[in-house]
């Protein structure tokens, strides 16, 4: 039986093989597994800031979150983008336009003053949003 061909069939004509083999393809299907296992966590998306620790239960949201962080030095950002506090509204209106329905996440850096995270949730609250959460750890 060389080259996938059976020598057996009707009237000693050579038949081709119907049959597959799955190795080749269970192994690449291994490999992208394993790839996307590894790259998963390296996709998360935010500013890094020092979150306060409490001893809330974690919150289970199916869709992907908008976070608005508030770092220690007063700069807020949504998601990674740098935003001016008077341009805050304008933006997350914008958001808002395109369809964003889902909860967003505050996040305040321990060392920020706590005037400086109400704000920016009155600030969202002003927009429309009235689904937000802080965040901790």
């Amino acid at each position: 039986m060389a080259g996938g061909i059976r020598a057996t069939g009707p009237r000693g004509r050579s038949q081709p093989m119907a049959e597959i083999n799955m190795t080749p393809m269970v192994d690449v299907m291994l490999v992208l597994l394993i790839i996307f296992m590894v790259t998963a966590p390296l996709l998360t998306v935010g500013v890094e800031v020092d979150l306060p620790e409490t001893e809330a239960k974690a919150m289970t949201d199916p869709g992907e979150p908008l976070a608005v962080t508030v770092r220690a030095d007063g700069s807020i950002y949504v998601q990674e983008t740098l935003i001016n506090y008077d341009n805050l509204v304008p933006h997350l209106r914008a958001v808002a336009a395109a369809g964003y329905s889902q909860r967003i996440y505050v996040q305040g850096d321990r060392a920020v003053a706590y005037d400086d995270v109400a704000k920016v949730i009155g600030r969202l609250n002003a927009a429309g949003f009235t689904q937000i959460g802080l965040v901790t750890e």
